[in-house]
């Protein structure tokens, strides 16, 4: 892989240094985009320098927090109708104990298939 096609140098004594630039997202990083950060830092450095160098860090992390958030919709969705909620009115205890263990389902998904991967 060549990537100092897109790269420049500034001759610094004896040695050419790349002229690099962070591009950061606009908006902050979320909850699971952290986690993939973290992930890809400790686990995958390699991948996580190339990325980082070649500009694909901050584009990926914000691909997957949009994933991520869908795929968190769409299972609760999935799971809330294979098992109904009770009553909320009649039950509220019940109800924030059921959508919290539906919550901890889909997201033990959403983190094996996009984050931990």
């Amino acid at each position: 892989m060549n990537m100092s096609s897109n790269l420049s140098y500034t001759q610094t004594g004896d040695y050419l240094l790349p002229n690099l630039t962070l591009h950061q997202p606009k908006t902050p990083l979320g909850k699971y985009s952290r986690m993939r950060l973290s992930f890809l830092r400790q686990q995958h450095p390699a991948l996580y320098n190339t990325m980082l160098l070649n500009g694909s860090l901050y584009p990926h992390l914000m691909e997957v927090e949009q994933t991520a958030e869908n795929r968190m919709q769409q299972t609760m969705t999935q799971l809330l109708k294979q098992n109904p909620a009770p009553d909320k009115e009649q039950n509220q205890m019940a109800w924030v104990q059921h959508m919290n263990s539906l919550r901890a389902q889909a997201e033990e998904l959403v983190l094996n298939e996009l984050i931990y991967s």
